[in-house]
């Protein structure tokens, strides 16, 4: 075989492989973290305002996974009105869970994640107590 026909082979295997992965790459789902991502950036002050009101708090809600259990454990705060819990998950936002929170909502409750994916997921609670709102994000690791 001469050097001008393993140059063109060259040429042509590299050229297979790069037309292959830009197929496979193309087939990728990406998703938007939000589909209103504009608009939620516009109120991101507010948000400022609910994590530094949620950090003066002394860690009277918080998010922990327990996975002997395989469910997310959730203490809410005494001075709960309204709230929610939006469990995220970053790789496939079909699997996000969703809960609102009332007055009516036990102190202490957990959050089976029996079936979901593991990897990382993102717990984000929201609430207010009439007066003002708080909010918490905990990174939660799921085996």
């Amino acid at each position: 075989m001469s050097w001008g026909k393993a140059i063109i082979l060259v040429f042509i295997v590299f050229a297979g492989f790069i037309g292959t992965m830009v197929y496979w790459m193309s087939r990728e789902k990406i998703d938007l973290v939000r589909d209103d991502y504009y608009e939620d950036e516009l109120m991101y002050q507010r948000q400022i305002q609910r994590v530094a009101n949620a950090s003066r708090l002394d860690s009277s809600a918080f998010v922990q996974y327990y996975p002997e259990k395989q469910q997310i454990g959730l203490k809410l705060p005494n001075g709960l009105v309204s709230g929610s819990l939006l469990l995220y998950c970053p790789a496939n936002r079909d699997q996000d869970v969703r809960r609102s929170l009332t007055k009516a909502t036990p102190k202490v409750s957990n959050v089976p994640m029996l079936g979901r994916p593991s990897g990382l997921w993102r717990a984000q609670l929201n609430w207010s107590d009439g007066q003002r709102e708080f909010y918490v994000e905990r990174e939660l690791m799921l085996p």
